[in-house]
């Protein structure tokens, strides 16, 4: 091959890769507020969202990268999280924020009522974005939470938190990240490479709402494969999890937090519905937790919908039962 000839094929393959690091991230925008809004309406027409309004007292400072992510798929790729809290001087506990939708869809913008509600009340909340299944599937949501502890704890003073009282709270799919990071306090094999790898990801306290704590219940898998049996596709927990139970079982075993509870598990706290499929595994854990000695409640609602937190009704009930739970193991 003539050198010109080599050059140009040498550019034409650098371009081709470029290109395809620089590819757009797929993105499912099914799960919002609106969408849920109009959902919710069909049965309960007096229900009222609740608003991003910032209450008086609490300072914003939102789209702070926490991670950045270098020779993915779609280039390097930054991760994001808001940051709520007194405004004042003082340093207080930390509550890192994690959405829901199915581990496939929705955003940390979806947290913000909370994370402003919660604040007010004596808390640095932090809502973050990470990794869905069309982008990476599991682990990396896990791993990004991760990261975004160890971020916020070896970052305390820049933010005026107590690096020793960090929580972590989630709804649905986020309920269940969170109830698996907390689990997972000292477990190698969940942790995940990245920055910070000297400072600790263990959290001090859970809140867990409406968020399942297994995979591999008899009724779980059975409900998955019903589901694929009907639609003919995977349902999204199995999507996230890289397959059927039959096909993915360790990733379906490592992502059940009911399997991973230890001593230095964190105290964790149950918000739900009344629905059982949000159930999952909860009784069952919180067996487990009494024998380990490691404290736990459970908080049920009046709610016959999955996603209460976001409207007036349940919005309030909901703040306080995680407020008074998180000033009982982080103040």
């Amino acid at each position: 091959m003539k050198p010109r000839t080599l050059i140009s094929v040498v550019a034409v393959a650098v371009s081709m890769i470029a290109t395809a690091q620089s590819r757009e991230i797929p993105r499912d925008t099914s799960f919002t507020m609106y969408s849920t809004n109009i959902k919710v309406h069909k049965s309960h027409p007096e229900a009222k969202l609740v608003p991003s309004t910032l209450p008086a007292g609490v300072k914003a400072t939102e789209d702070v990268v926490y991670r950045t992510l270098t020779d993915t798929p779609f280039g390097d790729r930054s991760l994001h999280a808001d940051i709520y809290r007194p405004d004042d001087n003082k340093r207080y506990p930390a509550v890192i924020m994690i959405h829901g939708g199915g581990w496939r869809s929705g955003a940390r913008d979806l947290q913000r009522p909370l994370a402003m509600h919660i604040a007010a009340k004596g808390y640095v909340t932090v809502p973050v974005e990470y990794r869905l299944s069309l982008e990476a599937k599991y682990p990396a949501a896990l791993h990004d939470i991760k990261a975004a502890v160890r971020w916020l704890r070896a970052n305390a003073d820049t933010y005026g938190i107590d690096p020793d009282h960090i929580a972590v709270s989630g709804c649905s799919a986020g309920g269940q990240l969170a109830g698996l990071t907390g689990m997972t306090n000292g477990s190698a094999r969940h942790e995940g490479a990245g920055d910070y790898p000297d400072v600790a990801s263990d959290v001090q306290a859970v809140v867990n709402i409406d968020g399942i704590v297994t995979f591999v219940s008899p009724g779980n898998i059975a409900d998955a494969n019903e589901r694929l049996r009907k639609k003919g596709e995977m349902p999204v927990n199995a999507f996230w999890l890289g397959g059927m139970y039959d096909d993915a079982t360790e990733n379906w075993n490592e992502a059940s937090a009911i399997l991973w509870a230890t001593p230095s598990s964190a105290p964790i706290c149950f918000i739900n519905s009344q629905l059982p499929r949000y159930h999952d595994g909860r009784d069952e854990l919180c067996e487990i937790l009494d024998a380990l000695g490691v404290a736990h409640e459970t908080n049920e609602l009046d709610s016959d919908i999955h996603p209460f937190w976001f409207f007036e009704r349940w919005f309030e009930p909901t703040v306080n039962h995680a407020v008074n739970f998180l000033d009982k193991h982080l103040k």
